[in-house]
């Protein structure tokens, strides 16, 4: 469980932070939730049930973590599958875990077939497109937070490794 006040990372919202843990009554249901805005949207407010096993909320990484993930960028990431369906269904069950490693290694890829792509002037399918912006926007911007810097910086150094490794 996590305290009031707490920095988690919540669904497709990102970073939110733990504004009040209370009881809610729904019907005729008692439940401890969450009360948490994102970052990034101060007015969302979000009551999340603490029991809620649909929907993975981490903690925030920490800097060597942070590390980790952004030095994996040098390496090749995960299989790519040319079944379009069957990628979609593969790379969102891997995302719905919440394994940060395993999402930056998706990332990894759609972002190489991202640079192909443009290389010979095509584009990623639609679901790479949203899988990859989705991604980033929450897997970068958790980076940023981590490492004191900025979704811009993170974007850059992530882009020049894999330039570089290719």
């Amino acid at each position: 469980m996590f305290d009031i006040g707490d920095l988690i990372v919540y669904s497709v919202h990102g970073v939110c932070k733990i504004d009040d843990i209370c009881e809610k009554t729904y019907g005729d249901v008692t439940r401890t939730y969450y009360v948490l805005h994102p970052l990034e949207e101060k007015q969302l407010t979000i009551n999340a049930p603490v029991d809620n096993d649909k929907v993975v909320i981490l903690k925030m990484m920490d800097r060597e973590e942070a590390e980790e993930i952004l030095q994996s960028f040098k390496l090749h990431g995960i299989s790519w599958i040319e079944n379009v369906k069957l990628r979609t269904k593969q790379y969102n069950s891997i995302v719905n875990t919440g394994n940060r490693k395993e999402i930056s290694k998706i990332a990894n890829t759609l972002m190489r077939k991202d640079q192909e792509a443009k290389q010979s002037k095509k584009r990623l399918y639609d679901q790479d497109r949203r899988l990859l912006s989705t991604i980033q926007e929450i897997l970068f911007k958790e980076l940023a937070m981590s490492l004191e810097t900025t979704y811009e910086d993170i974007y850059e150094k992530v882009n020049n490794m894999i330039i570089q490794s290719n």
